[in-house]
């Protein structure tokens, strides 16, 4: 490898400082590679070797990453994308489905793997869900009954419903309703229930 200049690290410092007060997150390899003009691979080289140097904290996977700046005055937090609207939307992560990121504080939110949907309908009302809330889904762990998860119908559509557990008779997973005033104990039966998240938090105006 070349010798690696020490202006391009200290642009990619500035540009990664600058992102994130412009948009309280961090910048991926690709949009430092962009900002400062150098190849994407040459980008993720060399915050692999700022990191080897203690220039800054970056685990080579994700778009975190720790400028002397940000540990500063920024605190601990990770970026979360926020990837549609559900049940209208797709429940996908990948990059070209992202809308933007969103900082999550780990003393607020814990550490673990999220994603943001934005709410649509009145179907969870009940449960506190309304409408345009943001809400917060983990990926990192098993859905309990009880639990409000993100899951797949039988016509390969995106919901935000409650898990039931299975009916016994017909052996399909339960997805209930929180309305009662409008879906009064209305449920879906899916045959193959597929798990997307499990919301644990609500993010609204009041």
């Amino acid at each position: 490898m070349r010798v690696m200049s020490e202006e391009t690290m200290a642009s990619i410092i500035s540009y990664i400082d600058q992102y994130y007060c412009d948009k309280h997150t961090t910048p991926s390899a690709g949009e430092i590679s962009m900002g400062v003009g150098i190849p994407r691979t040459t980008a993720y080289r060399y915050l692999v070797e700022m990191d080897n140097r203690g220039m800054i904290e970056y685990d080579g996977k994700s778009r975190t990453i720790r400028t002397p700046m940000i540990n500063k005055f920024a605190p601990d937090s990770a970026p979360c994308p926020l990837v549609g609207s559900i049940p209208c939307g797709s429940a996908q992560t990948e990059e070209e489905n992202i809308r933007e990121y969103i900082s999550l504080p780990v003393s607020l939110f814990g550490n673990g793997q999220f994603y943001i949907l934005e709410a649509s309908g009145d179907s969870m009302v009940d449960a506190g869900i309304d409408d345009g809330d943001l809400v917060v889904i983990r990926t990192d762990c098993t859905a309990e009954v009880g639990d409000i998860v993100v899951a797949l119908t039988e016509d390969n559509e995106n919901t935000l419903k409650v898990y039931g557990g299975v009916d016994h008779d017909t052996k399909k997973a339960i997805l209930e309703y929180r309305n009662q005033d409008k879906y009064p104990n209305e449920v879906i039966l899916v045959r193959h229930l597929v798990v997307q998240g499990v919301a644990e938090h609500v993010i609204k105006a009041l």
